[in-house]
C-alpha cells in the first residue's frame, strides 16, 4: 500500500469562498464558519491523524497474526465489532462529543451549532465489515466524520446548524441500523440470524433495544441534510485519473428469483438428445441477462449471483435449479424494462428446452438521488482544493439511501484501487483519503449557510 500521505498539510487562504456571506449577530467570541474564513484560513483535517485512526481501527478484528494488508472481519456483532465501536466512542469523546447509542444500535454524537432552532447536518457512515473485507469500506466515511469535528474543534468554527455524527450499525446485514431510522422493522426480522447470531441478541450485545426499535425512527425532513464520504468500490474514478466522484444517486435494485425445472434422469442411460436438462436450461439463462443487460449503452448491470442444482449428484441430469438473476440502474424505469424483456425471453428458452421457467420478483429497491444542491457544493468545495471531479451512480448500496428519505442527501467518492472492495485487498490511497475528508469538511460548511429546504 502507498504510505505517501501527507504529514504537514498547506493551510490556504481561500478568500473568494465567503466572500458577501452575511453573518447573524452573535455572542463574543463566536467564531462561525461562514465568517472565519474570511479572516483566518480554511479548515483543514489532519490527514496524519485520519491515517493513524484508520490503521488503529483496522487491529479490531485484523486475522491473527496479520498486518493492516490481510484486512478485516469485523462483522456486525462480533466482539471485534463491539471493540471497534467502542474504540469510534472514544474517538468521538476526544472529538468534544458525548455519543450514546439508540434502539437500532447506532452511534450517534451531536456538536452543538450557533442555532439550537435550526435542523441537524447529519454525517457518519459505518464500521462492521463483511468477512474477509477491507480496512476502507464504511471506516473512512467513520473515522472521516470524527476527523472533521476534530478539525472544526481546533480551529474554533461553530456551524450554524447543529452537526450530527452517527455511525450506523449493521449496514453489511441490516436490516437494522439505518433503516431503523426511516421505517418499522418488522418482529420476524429480529429472528433471523446474521453470521449465526440472532439479530434481536446482536442488538443486545452492541448496546440497542429490540423491544423499543420504533424509538431510533426520525420523522421525515428532520435534517437539514445528510453527507457521506466514502470508497467508490468500483474503478472508474482511478481508471479516470479523478480525486473525487460526485455521486448522482444510489441505484435502484430489482431482484428475481428463477426457477428452471426439467426432468431428472439418469445420466448414463438418457440419450442427450432426450434430454430436459434443467442446468442446460439456466445456463442460457445466464446467457439471456447478459446480453439483455449490455443491448443498449448506459451504466446498468444485470447479474446471476446464486445458483442452486437439484438433485446436484454427478450421475444424475439436474431436474431443477433456483438462481437469481438482479438486475441494478439509477433509473427504476430501466430495470423494470430489463426484468420484462429477461422474463419474455426466458419463455421463449423455456419452449426451445422442454422445461418449465418460472421468474418472481423479490426485491425491489427505490433509486435514491443525491440532491443537486449539495452536489454543487461538493463541486465547488472540490475545486477549492484543486480537486477534480467526475459524477458517477453507486453500484452499492449505503446507508444514505435510507436517509435520503429524510432529507436532502449528498454522497463524496473517492478511488479504490483497482476497483476491489469487500476484500483484503480493498485499497485508497493516503492521501485520497485525505482528500475526500477536506471535501467533506468544506462541504459540511458550505451547505450549513445553504438553504436546502423545500419550498412551502
Amino acid at each position: 500500500m502507498s504510505t505517501g500521505f501527507i504529514r504537514h498539510v498547506d493551510r490556504r487562504r481561500c478568500f473568494a469562498l465567503l466572500a458577501g456571506i452575511a453573518v447573524a449577530s452573535a455572542p463574543s467570541g463566536t467564531v462561525f464558519a461562514s465568517a472565519h474564513a474570511a479572516a483566518t484560513a480554511e479548515p483543514r483535517i489532519d490527514a496524519a491523524r485520519l491515517q493513524a485512526t484508520l490503521e488503529q481501527l483496522s487491529t479490531f478484528g485484523r486475522p491473527a497474526g496479520g498486518s493492516f494488508a490481510d484486512g478485516v472481519s469485523r462483522v456486525a456483532y462480533s466482539d471485534a465489532d463491539v471493540a471497534g465501536r467502542a474504540y469510534a466512542m472514544g474517538l468521538m469523546r476526544d472529538a468534544g462529543l458525548d455519543p450514546h447509542i439508540d434502539a437500532a444500535g447506532n452511534i450517534t454524537g451531536t456538536r452543538a451549532g450557533s442555532d439550537p432552532a435550526l435542523k441537524p447536518i447529519v454525517i457518519g457512515s459505518h464500521v462492521d465489515s463483511v468477512p474477509g473485507g477491507g480496512n476502507f469500506d464504511g471506516q473512512v466515511g467513520s473515522m472521516a466524520a470524527i476527523e472533521v469535528v476534530r478539525a472544526l474543534q481546533e480551529h474554533h468554527v461553530v456551524t450554524r446548524h447543529p452537526l450530527e455524527v452517527t455511525l450506523w450499525s449493521n449496514e453489511e446485514g441490516g436490516p437494522i441500523g439505518s433503516s431503523a431510522a426511516v421505517e418499522t422493522i418488522p418482529a420476524e426480522a429480529l429472528e433471523r440470524l446474521y453470521s449465526g447470531v440472532r439479530m434481536r441478541d446482536g442488538l443486545l450485545k452492541i448496546g440497542g433495544d429490540p423491544d423499543h426499535l420504533a424509538l431510533a425512527r426520525r420523522a421525515p425532513h428532520s435534517l437539514h441534510c445528510y453527507l457521506e464520504l466514502h470508497i467508490e468500490q468500483g474503478g472508474v474514478l482511478e481508471k479516470a485519473g479523478i480525486a473525487v466522484g460526485v455521486v448522482d444517486g444510489i441505484v435502484s435494485i430489482d431482484e428475481y428469483d428463477v426457477e428452471v425445472k426439467g426432468f431428472a434422469n439418469h445420466a448414463g442411460t438418457t440419450p442427450m438428445g432426450e434430454r430436459r436438462d434443467a442446468l442446460l436450461t439456466a445456463a442460457r439463462v445466464v446467457e439471456a441477462v447478459r446480453e439483455i443487460a449490455t443491448r443498449a449503452p448506459g451504466r446498468q448491470v444485470g447479474t446471476v449471483g446464486r445458483f442452486q442444482v437439484f438433485p446436484n449428484a454427478p450421475n444424475v441430469i439436474p431436474g431443477r435449479v433456483l438462481l437469481s438473476v438482479e438486475f441494478r440502474d439509477l433509473s427504476a424505469e430501466t430495470i423494470a424494462r430489463l426484468g420484462a424483456e429477461t422474463a419474455a425471453r426466458l419463455q421463449q428458452i423455456a419452449r426451445e428446452t422442454g422445461t418449465e421457467i418460472s421468474m418472481v420478483r423479490a426485491i425491489h429497491d427505490d433509486p435514491a438521488l443525491a440532491d443537486v444542491r449539495i452536489q454543487k457544493q461538493i463541486e465547488a468545495a472540490a475545486a477549492t482544493l484543486g480537486l477534480t471531479t467526475l459524477h458517477l451512480p453507486s453500484g452499492a448500496g449505503h446507508d444514505a439511501q435510507n436517509l435520503a428519505k429524510l432529507g436532502p442527501m449528498g454522497m463524496i467518492f473517492i478511488p479504490s484501487i483497482g476497483g476491489i472492495s469487500h476484500s483484503p485487498k480493498e485499497l485508497s490511497r493516503w492521501s485520497d483519503c485525505a482528500n475526500g475528508a477536506d471535501v467533506l469538511l468544506r462541504t459540511i460548511l458550505r451547505v450549513d449557510r445553504s438553504n436546502l429546504q423545500p419550498a412551502n
